[in-house]
Order: structure tokens, then sequence, then C-alpha cells
């Protein structure tokens, strides 16, 4: 199942600082990096107000997207999850 989550920033964001500027960058960058490998997370990134990042994710329930952003190294400090969304795909150029 594809699953929409957006998620906001958390008490720990610098609003002064860009995205690879914020601390623990690195350790955040490579947990998302792997999440990408493992084919978890499919498409992903902010929004245009950077403050929002948008994700689908290709998981079994909500529960399972909850848990896996849970081992983020930013959960609950540079981000928290607002929303999570089924996503049903009724069009897909990916595979024309």
């Amino acid at each position: 199942m594809f699953l929409v989550v957006v998620l906001r920033s958390g008490p720990q964001w610098d609003r002064s600082l860009p995205l690879e500027e914020q601390s623990g960058w690195a350790a955040h960058a490579s947990f998302m990096d792997g999440l990408v490998d493992e084919g978890f997370v499919i498409l992903g990134g902010p929004l245009a107000d950077e403050h929002r990042v948008a994700h689908v994710v290709e998981a079994a329930s909500e529960d399972a997207v909850r848990a896996t952003f849970a081992r983020d190294p930013w959960s609950e400090t540079h981000l928290r999850i607002d929303t999570i969304d089924p996503w049903t795909i009724r069009l897909d150029g990916r595979h024309a």
C-alpha cells in the first residue's frame, strides 16, 4: 500500500539554517538514504515552505510508517509526523 506522509519541523529545527546545516543532518540523511535503498521511501522531499516534508512510502500500515519514522535520528526533534494518508494511484506514468 502507498501512503503519503507529511512531516513538519520540530522544536529543534533552526529556521535560520538551511536543511543541510541542521544539527544531526548527516545521521538523518544516512537514515533516509537507507529507507530509499530498502524501497520504503518511493519519493520524498521538502515542500515549498521548507518547513514541511512530503514522502510517498510503501508500507503495510500506518503503524508500520510510524514505527519506521520513529527510528529516524530527527524523530520528534527536527521532524514530527503531521499526517499519514493512504494513496490510491490511478495514474502512473513511470511504466509508460
